[in-house]
């Protein structure tokens, strides 16, 4: 798919079939992600995908209400920031990079016929402290966002929609 098309196309997803998503098609996803711009090259990122049913199931309930649908989901992918790669100089890139990955990522399932939706965690402080405790994450590592993953339900269509907003560009000055 080309890349503005991909772009335009790209549409949060939260109904999926039951088909399952394949180690190597993660592995694609997880590729792209790591493909994303980091801060000084940092790649202060770590990935957990998860496709077993409880643990998706454990995810929602960490993550609250909009999380719920992790519970048809057939895998996720929880991104963190993993601390100890941080850029020393300016630490909270980790965020940044977190989210650059996350929209590789998203951007990768859409390439591939796959439906996702980008679910926040961090700055959630309790949603993080609940989501590490699931993982038993080491301090380093913190929950940035899950990304849920499956084949979509439902057609969601290849068409262009424009969410261009004039009243958000300002040209060389305010």
């Amino acid at each position: 798919m080309e890349t503005l098309k991909n772009i335009y196309t790209r549409r949060s997803v939260r109904r999926y079939s039951v088909r399952t998503v394949s180690e190597e098609v993660i592995h694609t996803l997880l590729e792209a992600a790591m493909s994303a711009p980091s801060c000084t090259d940092a790649k202060d990122w770590a990935f957990i995908a998860v496709t077993d049913r409880e643990t998706l199931d454990k995810m929602a309930d960490a993550n609250g209400r909009p999380a719920q649908l992790l519970k048809e989901a057939p895998a996720a992918v929880l991104v963190c920031g993993d601390l100890s790669k941080a850029f020393k100089g300016a630490p909270d890139y980790w965020v940044i990079d977190a989210a650059a990955a996350t929209e590789n990522l998203i951007l990768a399932a859409n390439d591939l016929g796959l439906g996702s939706v980008w679910l926040g965690t961090y700055p959630q402080m309790d949603r993080v402290g609940r989501q590490a405790e699931l993982f038993d994450l080491p301090e380093h590592i913190v929950p940035h966002s899950i990304v849920a993953l499956g084949y979509p339900l439902e057609d969601i269509g290849t068409e262009r929609h424009s969410r261009y907003d004039a009243s958000c560009v300002h040209i060389n000055r305010w």
